[in-house]
């Protein structure tokens, strides 16, 4: 059974040191001790407890780490320090110049974040795989070997990029000179070009180094061919059939009108007035041609009154010029694609060399119940001369030309037939394909419209001239460069592997 004391205080009977118990004892205090006075304690003999937070100075002295091991390397994210429990490091409050050692260091150390890291140099990437295909998407810092042995390579640019951004390229089997490489800078400029154009390199064993420079010129090679620094804007072939407006016929025994212009392009197809045909255009992509269907010559409204000539049509480079008017009564035709005819004494007038024939003469008489006009210029043909005396004849008109370009054979632009004397039994004249006959004791007939023929001349007295017929453009080209893009509502048809457009009023094309 244990012994109790009752004392208010212990002191030391000599000196200041007092001991409780001996060596091995275990002292028990069942109450609170209040150490607030203790001093000097040995933290070896501290098995448990906790020391109150206060108890601590404001600054800690510095730890060594020489004995840290096995540190989780999840402690550097917490964000609040601790003692007491598990110890976690906040890597944001760790200072000082010191090292810890590398063999204090144990287990996975975690990634790096390199987001704040600048002016590192990298390098370009060059790629491994060999590019034979037909098109790339090219990365910025990477290097590509090309090998156009079997094909051309188009290369697609990043559609943004930074300042710096370098991409390289190299023609790895020297063949860059038969088998090309296209740019496309993906709507970005090059060399201040904006992307409406596409670069071409085209030198055998080139090697190309292009850098981003930023939005005013884009992408500007640092290493390359002095020949092809500049952009070449990519062109296509184009076939044509371009008529023009065919003129009119005049009132009283008067010519017949003659056909419009007629250039002609495809498939080694005439073109008018006796002339060949002609080469394809090369059209430049991102370019906008404007179309003109030329009008025909409006047809006369009263006795005695002169004819109209047609108007030009234009494609590009192309123009075919318009159709002359037939003469009236005395009056000589006018030039133009093909010339009109003569009133019944005038004289045919001269068609445009490559697009088409005069006009035929009038028969020369004034008084004879039988004079009669001549036939207006056709495509591929003179109009005739008109007759005089008895069973007179008026002038015919000239033949068109036949035209493929469509798919099935068109023939177009043939002269307007000569007026005869409407008392007598001559005949009126013919009109070529698609053009106008004269009248005989009334008006000429007016032509067909988009064939560019002339119109019929009128006969004596009442006999009023016919109307030419409107132009037209027809246009044919691979289906896989037609761009699609038009004005003016062509209508659109495909032939084999080729698209056709055909202009009947005026408009645009963009390559």
């Amino acid at each position: 059974m244990a012994s109790e004391i009752n004392v208010d205080k212990i002191t030391p009977q000599t000196g200041t040191t007092l001991e409780l118990g001996d060596s091995g004892d275990t002292i028990t205090v069942t109450g609170t001790l209040d150490g607030s006075g203790l001093t000097g304690l040995n933290a070896d003999n501290l098995a448990s407890g906790t020391v109150p937070d206060a108890r601590f100075p404001a600054t800690l002295p510095a730890v060594s780490g020489a004995n840290l091991t096995n540190i989780p390397t999840d402690l550097v994210n917490d964000t609040t320090p601790q003692l007491g429990g598990d110890l976690d490091l906040n890597s944001n409050n760790i200072t000082g110049t010191g090292n810890i050692p590398a063999g204090n260091l144990t287990g996975a150390l975690p990634a790096i974040d390199g987001s704040a890291l600048t002016g590192i140099e990298t390098g370009t990437a060059w790629q491994s795989t060999i590019v034979t295909g037909s098109t790339l998407t090219a990365v910025a810092g990477r290097g590509y070997w090309i090998n156009t042995t079997s094909n051309q390579c188009t290369i697609t640019f990043p559609s943004s990029a930074s300042v710096g951004d370098t991409i390289e390229l190299v023609d790895y089997a020297r063949t860059w000179g038969s088998n090309k490489i296209i740019i496309d800078s993906n709507g970005l400029n090059y060399q201040g070009q904006a992307d409406t154009s596409n670069v071409e390199y085209s030198t055998n064993g080139q090697a190309l180094r292009v850098v981003y420079s930023g939005a005013t010129k884009g992408w500007i090679p640092t290493s390359d061919d002095a020949v092809t620094d500049a952009p070449i804007v990519p062109v296509y072939s184009v076939d044509f059939l371009v008529i023009a407006g065919g003129g009119s016929g005049s009132s009283d025994v008067s010519g017949g009108g003659g056909a419009g212009g007629y250039r002609a392009s495809f498939n080694n197809e005439a073109s008018g007035g006796g002339g060949s045909s002609e080469s394809s255009l090369s059209l430049s992509q991102g370019t906008q041609y404007t179309v003109t269907v030329g009008a025909g010559g409006a047809g006369t409204t009263s006795g005695g009154e002169t004819g109209n000539s047609g108007s030009n049509s234009v494609f590009a480079t192309i123009t075919s010029i318009a159709g002359g008017h037939g003469g009236v009564t005395s009056g000589n035709g006018a030039s133009g694609g093909s010339g009109g005819g003569g009133g019944r004494t005038g004289s045919g007038a001269s068609g445009t060399s490559n697009q088409g024939f005069a006009g035929g003469n009038g028969s020369g008489n004034p008084v004879d119940v039988y004079t009669s006009g001549g036939g207006g210029g056709g495509a591929s043909a003179v109009g005739a001369n008109g007759t005089d005396g008895s069973g007179g004849q008026a002038g015919n008109g000239g033949n068109g030309v036949a035209s493929t370009i469509t798919g099935s054979s068109v023939t177009r632009a043939g002269g307007g037939g000569g007026g005869a004397y409407n008392n007598g039994a001559g005949s009126a004249g013919t009109g070529g394909a698609g053009a106008g006959q004269a009248g005989l004791g009334g008006g000429g007939n007016d032509a067909t419209a988009n064939t560019g023929s002339g119109g019929g001349g009128g006969s004596a007295g009442s006999g009023l001239g016919g109307a030419g017929g409107s132009g037209i453009v027809i246009l044919r080209m691979a289906t896989s460069d037609y761009s699609g893009t038009t004005t003016g509502s062509p209508s659109v048809t495909t032939s084999g592997s080729d698209t056709i457009l055909t202009y009947t009023g005026s408009g645009s094309y963009t390559a």
